[in-house]
């Protein structure tokens, strides 16, 4: 892979895991502590329960990345689904953040000949692009339970995330006065 698309591709990754951590987050602001806590059924993950899945795994997939196995031997991942006392809001918004920091700094710290470099996940080698690539897709599927999770809870007050119900055509217009030169184009 030449340095410029490996540096291209560690640059679009921190973007795009921006973008969900961002996503995420907006969604969040918008629960009060019942919606945070609630589950649809017996079987289904509250939000809460996504958020501290999410930290951990981050913490296991993230810490010494580049040196040993994502799946940590101190990594609990069924405790991960078990909410306990301990884990309030705040504590939970806290592991969050410590979570993506790490991500953020792992990711920051490669440079563009990492990107070829074989690391395991519960001992399946893989080369670093495709260990990314794999927790960027993971952490999308868990995000989008948590906004849908998130919309229900909020009902007809939810403030959308996106382009609103209507608004496509606005929206694009919109957009190509930010990128001139792009009207008609697919």
């Amino acid at each position: 892979m030449t340095e410029y698309l490996a540096t291209h591709v560690l640059t679009n990754a921190v973007r795009e895991f921006h973008s969900l951590k961002d996503l995420a987050e907006k969604a969040l602001t918008q629960l009060d502590e019942v919606a945070f806590f609630a589950t649809l059924d017996g079987e289904s993950n509250s939000i809460a329960v996504i958020v501290k899945h999410l930290s951990g795994n981050m913490r296991s997939r993230w810490t010494d990345f580049l040196t040993t196995d994502g799946e940590k031997p101190s990594r609990d991942r069924d405790r991960e689904f078990v909410l306990d006392a301990a884990d309030s809001r705040a504590t939970l918004a806290t592991n969050w953040e410590a979570a993506w920091q790490l991500l953020f700094t792992t990711l920051n710290g490669l440079g563009p000949t990492d990107l070829e470099a074989t690391v395991h996940i519960r001992g399946e080698p893989l080369t670093v692009t495709q260990a990314i690539h794999r927790q960027l897709t993971h952490y999308a599927y868990h995000v989008g339970q948590l906004v849908l999770l998130a919309k229900q809870a909020r009902g007809k007050e939810w403030r959308t995330l996106s382009i609103a119900r209507g608004a496509s055509a606005t929206f694009n217009a919109r957009v190509r006065t930010w990128h001139p030169g792009t009207a008609g184009k697919a």
